[in-house]
């Protein structure tokens, strides 16, 4: 890799110009060539190290130990110079050790699988994702895996595996005993020549809702029966009733029932306030023993004018319905492996719409599989929308959201002040807010509940890009974003949120334009 190239040249250049710079002081000779090479030298470093694709706190620690490394051959120079034998034979010594550090040390720490030292728990029995390339000689793989007794498998079997490469990405489970060497089997895997890329397989869970029992009550039906209306302050707030209105005076059609895909811990199926706008795929996704998926699909297309619980984004439910993928457990955890094989499923089996109320702390240098796996989602026409997440911090360091082709969600309150909790997008390439504290609705055995984050601000803002597919099922997801920010309210910080969602404004100039 060139940047690591360079950070090694000049790191060579500083290690082997400090020492004469010494030798040269103690002879009583100008030292100023050798100065002047340490300072190219620690330059050239510095430009490698800006270049690398390492995570940026890898590089800040790299950086530290490598100028520690050359402050300790100083000390030594300094010191060895007075005998001029041990320092000739510590200068021979110091040039092999340049090689080994070089490839053990310095490679590893700046290339483009480097991760942090804090980094993220791993999936226990499939920690590492890896491309190969096509048609590969697997003999040096294998016996890199039979070294450290680990075992491979296919990753993802996309219906449509001539769209996307994803069908070449293994899983490979490390034994317990040999996860200390990570680094040294990636760099090793790497090594066979037949790696295209590797990264490793996060655990990922929804972003933890913020509990609440907090009603903020209107006094607006929206000529609906719908008896909970009057806790969905979201729906005065985006003027659902201007949406209602101009549908029916407009006599607006859907061109198809679009579908929308909820990736979370499953979705209560038999819901008396979901099931008649619910789609099964499979029957182990139709049940929730956590309740996050079923709030969120309720969020996304509750049943509207049933005379119950909550509604959606229509009064005749005529324009979207949810289906599920259980990518998280119960207690709300997931991988990297089971996030992409959601999308990689929903993509297959017609999603129009997905829905990712979850992510984790990751960096931009490891989500080319992420990236992939949405590129195949657009491909095959849905459009794919994850939470910002709740940790008040940018999204852009926050995974699936940061990955390319993402329209990321944050969330804000009544007065449309970003939540205190929700991340900020305005490092997200497609960024908007949509309504995220104190939202009620359903939940397993046909409860209801309130909670907050930005969980519910992204099914708030799927489950309007539900309604502009089915109006338009050619539109993608660069489209659905340019509408969504030209016609959004603006927040009490827009820089931050983005654009609130403004249905009716929204819906108006799909249908106009």
């Amino acid at each position: 890799m060139i940047s690591t190239g360079i950070i090694f040249l000049g790191f060579a250049l500083a290690a082997i110009a400090l020492p004469l710079w010494f030798f040269q002081q103690s002879s009583g000779k100008s030292s100023s060539i050798m100065r002047n090479l340490l300072w190219v030298g620690l330059g050239a470093y510095a430009i490698g190290a800006v270049m690398s694709p390492a995570a940026m706190d890898v590089k800040f620690s790299g950086a530290f130990r490598d100028f520690l490394v050359l402050a300790v051959i100083g000390l030594g120079a300094n010191f060895l110079v007075k005998n001029r034998i041990l320092f000739i034979l510590a200068s021979i010594a110091g040039v092999f050790a340049l090689g080994v550090y070089y490839k053990n040390i310095l490679v590893p720490s700046f290339s483009v699988n480097a991760t942090s030292s804090t980094a993220l728990e791993l999936a226990k029995d499939a920690e590492l994702l890896v491309e190969l390339a096509p048609n590969s000689d697997l003999e040096k793989f294998n016996k890199v895996l039979g070294k450290y007794g680990m075992v491979a498998q296919s990753a993802f079997a996309p219906a449509s595996a001539d769209m996307t490469e994803l069908d070449d990405y293994l899983v490979v489970d490390i034994p317990q005993n040999q996860l200390a060497n990570i680094s040294a089997i990636k760099q090793e895997l790497n090594d066979t020549g037949i790696v295209d890329w590797i990264e490793e397989n996060e655990m990922v869970t929804f972003d933890d809702p913020v509990q609440s029992n907090k009603v903020n009550r209107i006094n607006k039906k929206f000529g609906i029966n719908d008896p909970d209306v009057e806790k969905l302050w979201s729906f005065e707030a985006m003027e659902m009733d201007k949406l209602y209105n101009y549908i029916e005076t407009k006599n607006v059609k859907p061109k198809k029932k679009a579908l929308i895909a909820i990736l979370d811990t499953g979705v209560d199926a038999k819901h008396e306030d979901l099931s008649a706008n619910y789609k099964s795929f499979r029957g182990k996704y139709d049940d929730d023993p956590r309740g996050h998926g079923t709030h969120c699909a309720g969020i996304a297309a509750a049943v509207s004018n049933n005379g119950i619980g909550v509604a959606s984004y229509s009064r005749d439910n005529r324009f979207a319905q949810v289906a599920s993928i259980k990518v998280l457990s119960a207690s709300g955890m997931g991988t990297q492996q089971t996030i992409i094989k959601g999308i990689i499923e929903a993509a297959d089996k017609g999603a129009d719409v997905i829905s990712m109320s979850l992510g984790g702390l990751s960096t931009t240098s490891r989500q080319k599989a992420y990236t992939k796996a949405v590129k195949y989602a657009l491909d095959k026409g849905a459009i794919v929308l994850a939470a910002a997440g709740n940790s008040n911090r940018n999204a852009k360091d926050y995974a699936p959201v940061n990955a390319k082709g993402v329209i990321g969600v944050s969330a804000v309150d009544a007065n449309l002040n970003r939540a205190v909790f929700s991340n900020y997008v305005q490092d997200i390439n497609m960024g908007i807010a949509a309504p995220g504290v104190d939202i009620y609705s359903t939940k397993p055995s046909n409860k209801y509940a309130i909670h907050s984050g930005t969980s519910m601000a992204t099914p708030y803002a799927a489950g309007l890009v539900g309604v502009m597919k089915s109006i338009k099922p050619s539109l993608t997801s660069k489209e659905a974003y340019q509408i969504l920010s030209k016609t959004g309210k603006s927040t009490k910080a827009n820089a931050e949120t983005g654009k609130f969602i403004y249905p009716y404004a929204a819906i108006k100039t799909l249908v106009e334009q």
